[in-house]
């Protein structure tokens, strides 16, 4: 997540304050040039490897690493990237890919058919991170210099799987395995290594890669910094200041002011990414499914929506709007005189035992804090008590990992524009749980959520209503989570800049290459 990971910022009393003076452009960095600084509330970079990469880090990797496709939001489509184009047989179980002519890793090699079969084999063999994206690969066979042909065990869209955000970068498995300290990448990108400095606040370092395919002849970025800021206030006053060129997240009243504010622009962007309260089943007093369903109906679903002004929508199901699995009309509502009944047989709630329930949520994240502060709020008179601890993704998820918390507040968006990653990622059982931190053992949801990658591309009617069943089943059976918004990006970056579009398939990723600087 993962993340989530995204950052927002609240400081409801800059609405009070004096407009700023107009920002100035991003400082000249060390060669004259101005950096596209990124700045956001987490450390930007978990896992190096572009097979098992998996977190914070896609960020800065999806300006470093290619794939053969990219999703197109306007067509919902695959569209061309490292492959120009591509064929399907008639049953949708072989596919071959044609590559993009010319293209060089940063290592200095050729990326040709061979380097692809090689990178996505070994992507396969980990085993790690989203690599089951290519579990329908049977066969990689080199057809030509430049052509690469795919065998399937099972129909399946390979040519969306090759858009994934992650596990679908192709890399020089020559020099992989060095790319864990930072000092270098194994990509074909526009961008690649200059330095990184785990933990700092000037965390990461990209600069141009003077090979790139794509040239250098038009205005683009050459260097790419992302900070490490996890003060909301100062991330919007180095906005102001010109010391960063974006921040992907603003609460609403920023958001309003950012939209008055002279140098700087905004974009509003509907997205993939929900919001969750993952419910620990296995351990401590959430084992009981009368409670988790408290907590369900305990929610302020609608005034979450209201505080977070254009922030958020409503989460309808588990699958967010635009994606197959989307479940319409079945919208959570809050209902405390049933959760307080829900309580009361469990032997809590008011004139019961007290509980006491832990939660932890990115630290630096303000929409989630309104989300724990409004619910602490909510469940004190119902004799609940919320320890809410704000952490650092990295410490979260390792606590996460160790089942140390009651409820675990995160994002989640899909690998690929599809609805099975919600499942298959954070509800199908597995050992060691990685994301499923609900450690949720339910064998009936498993075999549905296997059943759902063939489905999709042999039986969509089926795969809908597989979808829906899933849905009902860990939503209304097992009460595993709380799905209380899909986020609305309201993104802020200087006024100079151009060409900046956003792409919910890779969710909070600015694709720098594609922007204009100003002259």
């Amino acid at each position: 997540m993962r993340r989530r990971l995204t950052a927002a910022v609240l400081v409801l009393f800059l609405a009070a304050c004096t407009a700023p003076a107009p920002p100035s452009e991003v400082r000249p960095d060390a060669q004259g040039e101005a950096a596209f600084v990124y700045a956001q509330n987490l450390d930007v970079v978990t896992d190096w490897d572009p097979a098992t990469s998996y977190s914070n880090e896609v960020i800065a990797l999806q300006n470093i690493y290619e794939t053969l496709t990219v999703w197109n939001p306007v067509t919902k489509k695959a569209s061309p990237r490292l492959a120009t184009s591509w064929t399907s047989g008639g049953d949708g179980k072989s596919w071959t890919f044609t590559l993009r002519p010319g293209v060089t890793f940063h290592s200095g090699r050729p990326l040709d058919a061979a380097a692809v079969k090689a990178s996505i084999e070994r992507t396969m063999k980990t085993d790690a991170g989203a690599s089951y994206i290519w579990d329908a690969v049977e066969s990689i066979r080199v057809t030509g210099p430049l052509t690469v042909t795919f065998q399937l065990k099972y129909a399946a869209p390979l040519d969306l799987t090759a858009s994934a955000a992650y596990a679908a970068y192709i890399y020089d498995v020559s020099v992989v395995d060095q790319v864990k300290d930072g000092k270098r990448d194994a990509g074909s990108g526009p961008y690649t290594v200059a330095g990184w400095r785990k933990g700092a606040e000037h965390e990461l370092t990209l600069k141009a890669f003077e090979g790139y395919w794509g040239g250098w002849d038009r205005p683009h970025y050459r260097t790419v910094k992302f900070r490490v800021v996890p003060d909301p206030r100062r991330r919007w006053e180095l906005l102001q200041d010109g010391e960063i060129s974006f921040v992907d997240r603003l609460s609403p009243g920023l958001y309003k002011r950012a939209a008055r504010t002279p140098g700087v622009r905004t974009a509003d962007m509907p997205s993939f990414n929900t919001a969750m309260l993952l419910f620990n089943t296995e351990r401590g007093p959430l084992r009981d499914v009368r409670l988790r369903k408290a907590l369900q109906k305990a929610v302020d679903y609608r005034g979450l929506i209201e505080a977070l002004g254009g922030g958020a929508v409503p989460a309808s199901g588990i699958v967010p709007e635009g994606l197959p699995g989307h479940q319409r009309k079945r919208l959570p509502r809050q209902d405390l005189a049933g959760a307080q009944q829900l309580l009361r047989q469990a032997g809590y709630g008011p004139g019961g035992r007290p509980l006491t329930l832990t939660l932890t949520y990115a630290e630096g994240d303000a929409d989630q804090k309104i989300l724990v502060t409004r619910l602490a709020e909510t469940l004190r008179p119902l004799n609940v008590t919320l320890d809410s601890r704000p952490m650092e993704w990295l410490a979260q998820w390792e606590r996460g990992k160790e089942k140390g918390q009651d409820i675990f507040v995160m994002y989640w968006w899909p690998d690929y524009a599809d609805g099975w990653s919600w499942f298959g990622n954070v509800f199908r059982s597995g050992k060691p749980p990685v994301f499923n931190l609900t450690y949720l053992k339910d064998s009936e949801a498993d075999g549905m959520i296997d059943m759902l990658p063939m489905l999709n591309v042999t039986d969509p009617a089926t795969a809908k209503k597989t979808f829906y069943r899933l849905t009902d089943r860990l939503l209304d059976v097992r009460a595993v989570a709380v799905f209380p918004w899909v986020v609305n990006y309201q993104r802020a970056f200087l006024g100079a800049i151009s060409g900046y579009d956003d792409n919910p398939a890779y969710p909070d990723v600015v694709f720098v290459y594609d922007l204009r600087p100003s002259a």
